[in-house]
């Protein structure tokens, strides 16, 4: 059953992913205006954000609504409210025990206010770090973006080992350092120049510094949803659509809320020169009206994706996350390689074997603890019986 549900995580992360990454693309570039004169970019991230979270927030709603036991309340459908056969175990301090983990609880009652803000810090994170991640596209070839994107498996682990001193096992360590130098290496290695550079385009050291900064300012924050995610999983019983439903609502209420206050040109953070966010989205869209299908495609995908994303978050953990993103990418590339007949070099073939090592251990790894796991029951049972 673990095997069939990574399975549909990852082929549903695949799948909508990569058309979410189209139409992130796409938003990235100019949009002719409904006059023919001239072109624009679209420069209005928190109203895609928002897009993207409102629908998210909706998907994850009904999918706990369609999904939840018929004794269920709506709050502990929810997510913010213990279910009745949920054990509490409380420790000699006077404190309860969820998950192995000890804090303060007021007679036994569910930790609500606590989970809430955990879920509104993922939200600021996410708040924050969207932008600095489309800001980068502007200053960055798209392969150097995605060689960044690469290596998000180095801050996930980081934040985790940083913010909840979280200790992994050692194989653990070897997985990334060989997806994140397989990756690497594939891109390092290439030969084509980037689709969406153009002629006379500024790429200076400078400005690509500019860039590389906006990135890496954008993976250290992602390091430390995912990690804080991470540790929200391990503290509370709670499903990765609840997760999904929360963060997602308070992104909503967090953008919106931005996108109507009449704010200066910030760059990154308010790149627009309108009164408003919102004013200026919504003016863009009656004037370039061809950014609508992207922007519907880049929330719709980006919502259903999540639904996988939670999933995959829940049962097997950030790492295994990222991991599923990144080796994504490559199996995109590997694929127009088939299809459109690309050439790969010696190093981009080596980098893929690197990668496919990376792979083949951790499903080693898990493979020998799941039988171990299975051994240990056996016997178990086998001592049951003989009583």
């Amino acid at each position: 059953m673990s095997f069939l549900r990574l399975g549909l995580c990852v082929i549903g992360v695949y799948s909508m992913f990569l058309l979410w990454a189209i139409a992130q693309e796409r938003l990235s570039v100019p949009f002719q205006s409904i006059d023919g004169i001239s072109s624009d970019k679209f420069r209005s991230p928190l109203f895609m954000n928002t897009c993207q979270s409102a629908l998210s927030a909706l998907s994850a709603i009904i999918y706990l609504f369609i999904r939840r036991p018929a004794a269920f309340s709506v709050k502990q459908t929810l997510g913010i409210a213990r279910p009745s056969n949920q054990p509490i175990h409380t420790s000699s301090n006077g404190h309860a025990k969820e998950n192995g983990h000890s804090h303060p609880k007021a007679d036994g009652q569910f930790p609500t206010r606590s989970l809430l803000l955990r879920y509104l810090q993922c939200a600021v994170f996410i708040t924050a770090a969207a932008p600095f991640g489309f800001a980068a596209l502007s200053y960055i070839t798209y392969p150097a973006m995605v060689l960044g994107k690469s290596c998000k498996l180095v801050p996930v682990m980081l934040m985790n080992v940083l913010l909840y001193r979280r200790k992994f096992a050692p194989h653990k360590y070897l997985v990334v350092a060989m997806v994140t130098l397989g990756i690497t290496m594939f891109m390092g290695f290439g030969q084509e120049k980037p689709s969406k550079a153009k002629a006379g385009a500024d790429l200076s050291a400078y400005t690509q510094l500019i860039g590389i900064t906006y990135l890496l300012i954008n993976l250290a924050i992602d390091g430390a949803t995912n990690s804080t995610q991470d540790e929200i999983f391990a503290r509370y019983r709670v499903s990765g659509q609840q997760m999904m439903f929360w963060i997602n609502l308070f992104c909503t209420l967090l953008t919106s809320f931005i996108s109507v206050l009449p704010l200066p040109y910030i760059p990154v953070l308010h790149p627009s020169n309108s009164g408003t966010e919102l004013q200026g989205a919504l003016e863009f869209i009656r004037t370039h009206p061809s950014v609508v299908m992207p922007l519907a495609q880049f929330a719709l995908t980006g919502a259903l994706g999540q639904l996988f994303i939670f999933e995959t978050l829940q049962h097997f953990g950030s790492l295994t996350l990222v991991t599923i993103t990144l080796t994504r990418k490559l199996f995109t590339m590997l694929l127009s390689v088939v299809v459109y007949n690309h050439k790969l070099t010696k190093g981009q073939w080596l980098g893929t074997a690197v990668v496919f090592a990376g792979i083949s251990v951790e499903a080693w790894v898990k493979r020998r603890d799941v039988h171990a796991k299975r051994v240990v029951q056996e016997k178990e049972k086998a001592k049951i019986k003989s009583l």
